[in-house]
């Protein structure tokens, strides 16, 4: 076989990357029309929303432990391929347990191509000898943007869910036809277990992760109801924080590779916590409705390139397999997206909802007080 050029390796990334937050967003329009259609209720619309963090953490678990056999490029282009046939098929589920079904192979299929791709971005960038993981990311938000764009775009135009559906997922095709190619053909494990659970340097950063995710998703699933909460803004405007803190991170991963190269992990890790922990603290005591949004922008700016630091972390520690490492982490980390926000639902209701986001604040701080302990530890090889 011919030997994959750097370039084309970090081309094939970018799409992996874009493919992946393309689909996933694209779940998003259509969950009114599904729940219209089917006549469920919130509640059971709650727990088909379950069945995708299911399929994705039980993927997620199982393809650290495929990778370190096989290699990552048939996981990519087995999870890329299925998730695009996962989304299209979507609005063929004609009863509810059909959909809870369809629902968990999306799941699958994206926590998979997750796993995979964070996995292949870190040889790419080894291989290269330069810094790239925030950009990879960045690409993964501008591909949420992109899905979530077109999806409601097609079906404002009065376009019926499945041929949106198809449309959207032929996209996705034509990404992973342009990125099978360019894959590295990375070689297969011949031994060694393939089931590890994290464990000290690992097991922090994989803490780490889910901290930082769990912000993410509370100022998602809260961060319009604190607004609101606190007369800062009407309810139909209330979603413009969360856009802020979107636009924020996005902006920031494309600069993030740069940043971390001129300041090193330690420092990317401690400034960037502590400009989010400054974010929260203006967010959280903002009179005006201008602050509060510049709150949500500074959280934004400082947690963007955290989780691509800690994932480069994770890839280059000794303790287990490189390949097991990003699958603890990824798996804690939506774990954390999948309890947190209702953790976060539960203190709120006991102390209020601006008590709560502080609570959050203060774990968020552990990621600043980690950064020295995080890049200086040095474990033995396992």
């Amino acid at each position: 076989m011919t030997p994959v050029s750097d370039a084309a390796a970090r081309l094939a990334t970018r799409v992996l990357f874009l493919v992946a937050g393309f689909g996933y967003s694209c779940w998003a329009p259509l969950i009114p029309l599904t729940k219209a259609r089917l006549g469920i209720d919130e509640h059971v619309l709650g727990l088909l929303l379950l069945c995708i963090g299911v399929g994705s953490i039980m993927a997620m678990a199982l393809t650290g432990a495929l990778a370190v056999r096989y290699g990552t490029r048939p996981l990519l282009i087995v999870s890329g391929f299925g998730f695009a046939l996962a989304l299209a098929v979507l609005p063929l589920a004609a009863s509810v347990p059909m959909l809870g079904l369809n629902l968990l192979a999306f799941g699958a299929t994206l926590g998979a191509l997750d796993v995979a791709m964070n996995m292949h971005a870190v040889e790419v960038e080894k291989r290269s000898g330069a810094t790239l993981m925030s950009g990879f990311h960045a690409l993964f938000s501008v591909g949420g943007f992109a899905g979530s764009a077109v999806m409601t775009l097609l079906l404002s135009r009065q376009l019926a869910t499945l041929p949106a559906t198809l449309l959207c997922g032929a996209v996705m095709v034509l990404g992973m036809l342009l990125a099978t190619p360019r894959i590295l053909r990375d070689g297969a494990s011949t031994g060694g277990t393939m089931f590890a659970l994290p464990r000290g340097l690992v097991l922090g950063i994989a803490l780490l992760t889910c901290i930082t995710f769990l912000v993410e998703g509370a100022l998602l699933d809260w961060g319009a109801l604190l607004l609101t909460e606190r007369g800062l803004f009407a309810l139909e405007q209330a979603g413009s924080g969360y856009i802020v803190f979107s636009i924020a991170m996005t902006v920031a991963r494309f600069s993030g590779d740069y940043v971390a190269t001129r300041l090193g992990d330690q420092r990317t890790l401690l400034i960037g916590g502590v400009i989010a922990l400054a974010g929260f603290a203006v967010l959280l005591t903002a009179a005006t409705a201008t602050l509060a949004l510049a709150g949500f922008g500074l959280i934004g700016l400082g947690c963007a390139n955290i989780v691509p630091v800690l994932f480069r972390r994770g890839a280059n520690q000794q303790v287990m397999p490189a390949g097991l490492a990003i699958a603890a982490i990824s798996t804690t980390a939506y774990a954390g997206i999948l309890v947190g926000p209702a953790c976060i639902g539960f203190i709120a209701q006991q102390v209020g909802l601006s008590h709560a986001f502080w609570l959050l604040a203060a774990l968020l701080a552990c990621v600043p007080c980690s950064a020295l302990w995080l890049v200086r530890a040095r474990p033995a090889a396992a």
